[in-house]
């Protein structure tokens, strides 16, 4: 009989909190600033969308300048300070997704899958880190609890945080039986 009211207790708490999102906090943290009006009206949109699932913050940090011939020596000092601003804006409990072209790939069912996952054994705070234009230093990648890549293409690092916000609020739909787009 216990087990029966355990059982029913724990997807009772499944579908209203965990599936709902009421539990889950994602925090985007990016180098740069946007500028672009349509990337910010998308950003928003998404935004304000995934309101109704989730906690949703974007933390920007400030990029550095890259010299128009840069060595690979003054890259890495450039990828370390930014790395270091974005270390700074993760939390010490959040698991850490790092998006980078040498991540896994995964389909969106995939990765909705992924993130309830992350949400029903305890990983509430999901933060997704986005370098800049020259990549993420190895300090932030060796915080990266996963690494996550979209393509083997590069895409701007401003369009990913718009890409990212789709696949996310894509992500809940299909975790809430929700219909999407194919």
């Amino acid at each position: 009989m216990w087990i029966c009211v355990v059982y029913m207790w724990i997807n009772l708490v499944d579908k209203l909190f965990i599936r709902q999102g009421l539990f889950v906090h994602i925090s985007i943290v990016a180098v740069g600033k946007l500028k672009e009006k349509y990337l910010i009206a998308g950003i928003n949109e998404y935004t304000k969308r995934l309101s109704a699932y989730a906690k949703i913050d974007i933390i920007e940090v400030a990029d550095e300048k890259t010299p128009e011939r840069a060595s690979e020596l003054e890259e890495e000092q450039i990828k370390e300070r930014e790395g270091g601003r974005l270390l700074a804006k993760i939390p010490h409990d959040a698991h850490v997704i790092a998006l980078a072209i040498e991540g896994k790939m995964q389909s969106s069912e995939q990765f909705a899958a992924r993130l309830d996952e992350l949400a029903t054994y305890g990983k509430s705070k999901v933060v997704f880190v986005i370098g800049g234009s020259l990549g993420l230093s190895k300090q932030v990648m060796a915080r990266a609890d996963e690494t996550l890549s979209f393509s083997k293409m590069t895409f701007p690092h401003q369009l990913m945080r718009l890409i990212l916000l789709e696949q996310i609020y894509r992500a809940f739909r299909i975790n809430r039986g929700e219909p999407y787009h194919k």
